[in-house]
């Protein structure tokens, strides 16, 4: 499965790295793709490092801006450089088959965004799951839940994300959402 990850090019502390760390390794030696904004820093370096390590494939989408952070990449991994955000956006997805939106900043939330509002819109049916490490989305999930309870959601919440507390359990619900064993 092409598992697209939404997260941080930032580095962070251990609290964050080390679940992303564990997810990495579980998307690897699932036998599964990742697909990422392609950078070579922060948290995405440590679960492109994690992925690849564990045996995984790596499918990176960078942008003309930030390509001198691109990780380097060799056969058969790959790496797909776009002119805007919004194209990097729309390449990801399309890449993907399944979305994990891990932490990260405005970059993560516009792009986290974009694939709730596709599904809402019945433009997707690929799974979503918001990993929650160490609480960093629990203010969201609450926003989310409200607008669910005063009628901005046309949707049930449940059928546009699945709300994950640890690594296991993410790619656990992929795994069941695209029947894969």
């Amino acid at each position: 499965m092409n598992i697209c990850v939404f997260l941080s090019a930032a580095d962070l502390d251990e609290r964050y790295t080390g679940p992303a760390r564990e997810f990495a390794e579980l998307l690897g030696k699932g036998g599964h793709t990742l697909v990422w904004g392609g950078s070579d820093v922060g948290l995405m370096k440590v679960v492109a490092d994690g992925v690849q390590r564990a045996g995984g494939r790596l499918l990176g989408v960078s942008v003309d801006f930030l390509a001198a952070k691109a990780r380097p990449v060799t056969a058969p991994d790959e790496m797909v450089v776009t002119r805007d955000l919004a194209e990097r956006k729309a390449q990801l997805l399309e890449k993907a088959d399944a979305v994990v939106i891990m932490v990260g900043g405005t970059g993560t939330l516009d792009e986290a965004t974009e694939i709730l509002e596709l599904k809402k819109h019945g433009r997707t049916t690929k799974p979503v799951v918001l990993l929650n490490t160490a609480g960093f989305y629990d203010g969201l999930k609450e926003q989310f839940r409200r607008m669910e309870d005063e009628g901005f959601l046309p949707v049930p919440l449940t059928e546009l994300v699945f709300f994950a507390e640890e690594p296991v359990g993410a790619l656990a619900y992929l795994e069941e959402s695209r029947g894969v064993a």
